[in-house]
């Protein structure tokens, strides 16, 4: 289809050569083909897609794409055709002047279009892109760069979305992430479950589309250990008596995962716990936060601490405590911690962990923490070192490109598509894999 729209673009931006050469045709044949040709341009531009998404954005983006590169591909014909008229036609300056302008703003049009139906459609484009976009768009050859990378990324983010898609019908009857048990994911700290921005991004969409039966830990955005493993262990008990389910399968990020264990161990939780799986936990505590709690003066991190309380209270938090959720993921606090939490052998243990491969895997503060951390430890995600996440059966999360995986991206925390990494694919792959073994 793309093609035929680039003949039939090729015709509308000519109409000016066409009416100056085919003079042998009568005037209102030349009319009625000249308004049929202009409606057919304005259909080009504002038609739908159809696509295998289904979902009014999908649909603009794609369209958007298509267009941008109809705008792309038609410069080099329509240059030639240009040439070729100057050359064979004795036609004076006025038809000469129309037979460029005329292609040179319909081509513009075509893009513009192209661009605002791919934004509208584009998740994956940043506010940079747009403010680099208006700054520089008049500026030739910059321009030119520009709408290159623009569409690239935008045509790279379709057909991410379009095969994702196709994987998800293909599978959908197999149902592969519909486990025994029910999953729980348990968010991490400086975080609460909301519904608006979910924690854990396309991830649950992703599970639920393959069968899972998903639920969140609930607890408050930053309390201590036992504390938040206190407020886990209710809604443990409260998917339990919604489902009918024996037990649950966690997936825990962070310091999600001391929660979890401690719930496990020390709150009974053992007995309706069938897997944690922990994503880029430090068990082993965290050597950064010792390093800037002994480099922060205490009246500066007390501010800090006031100022978290006091916005997260109003956010939802009944009880909010910055510095104990803090302390509690000190390397030397943990350690203590640990010896109150023994593994249960009623539970299945898993652990994952990403790495950066360089302070440029993620912007502030991870690319901080990276550049710390890996003075300190090692690998690292940002915030968590590589053998602290370590726990049971463990997988490292890595990716051959140069992007890495942080502590954020790992939870699909921008809704990034990543080179190398498909955060929802790595998902379904933990929960097919709880199934398969029979939990």
């Amino acid at each position: 289809m793309n093609f035929l729209d680039l003949i039939l673009l090729l015709v509308f931006y000519n109409l000016v050569p066409l009416w100056t050469t085919l003079t042998g045709l009568p005037v209102s044949v030349r009319v009625i083909s000249t308004v049929g040709i202009c409606i057919m341009y304005l259909v080009i531009l504002f038609r739908g897609s159809k696509v295998p998404l289904k979902s009014f954005r999908m649909r603009s983006l794609k369209r958007g794409v298509d267009l941008m590169w109809l705008a792309g591909a038609s410069l080099i014909p329509e240059w030639i055709i240009i040439i070729v008229y100057f050359m064979m036609t004795p036609r004076g300056a006025v038809a000469k002047t129309f037979s460029v302008v005329m292609p040179v703003l319909a081509v513009f049009l075509t893009l513009i279009i192209g661009m605002i139906r791919t934004a509208i459609g584009s998740k994956q484009t940043k506010l940079l892109d747009y403010v680099l976009m208006l700054v520089f768009l008049w500026i030739p050859p910059i321009n030119v760069i520009l709408v290159f990378r623009f569409y690239k990324k935008a045509r790279r983010e379709y057909c991410f979305e379009a095969a994702k898609a196709e994987l998800d019908n293909a599978r959908a009857e197999n149902e592969i992430c519909k486990t025994k048990y029910p999953i729980l994911m348990v968010h991490g700290v400086f975080f609460r479950d909301w519904q608006l921005f979910n924690y854990w991004g396309r991830v649950p969409a992703a599970l639920i589309r393959n069968g899972a039966e998903v639920y969140y830990g609930e607890q408050q955005s930053a309390r201590s250990i036992a504390d938040s493993a206190a407020e886990l262990k209710e809604t443990i008990l409260k998917v339990i008596e919604e489902t009918g389910a024996e037990k649950v399968n966690i997936i825990a990020h962070s310091k999600g995962g001391l929660d979890s264990r401690y719930a496990i161990s020390c709150l009974g939780m053992d007995k309706y716990v069938a897997t944690l799986t922990t994503i880029n936990t430090p068990h082993e505590g965290c050597d950064m936060v010792d390093y800037l709690l002994d480099k922060v003066p205490e009246k500066y991190a007390d501010g800090i601490a006031k100022r978290y309380n006091k916005i997260f209270s109003k956010l939802g938090d009944t009880e909010p405590d910055f510095m104990a959720g803090v302390h509690d993921l000190s390397a030397v606090n943990i350690k203590e911690i640990n010896q109150q939490m023994p593994d249960s052998p009623e539970v299945s243990y898993r652990s994952c962990m990403s790495v950066m491969k360089c302070a440029l895997s993620a912007g502030f503060p991870l690319c901080i923490g990276y550049l710390i951390i890996k003075k300190l430890n090692g690998r690292n995600d940002g915030l968590v070192w590589e053998n602290s996440a370590k726990h049971g059966r463990y997988k490292l999360v890595d990716n051959k490109h140069m992007r890495g995986i942080s502590h954020g991206d790992v939870i699909d925390l921008m809704r990034e598509n990543i080179d190398g990494y498909d955060v929802r694919e790595f998902y379904t792959g933990l929960v097919a894999e709880l199934k398969s073994e029979g939990f």
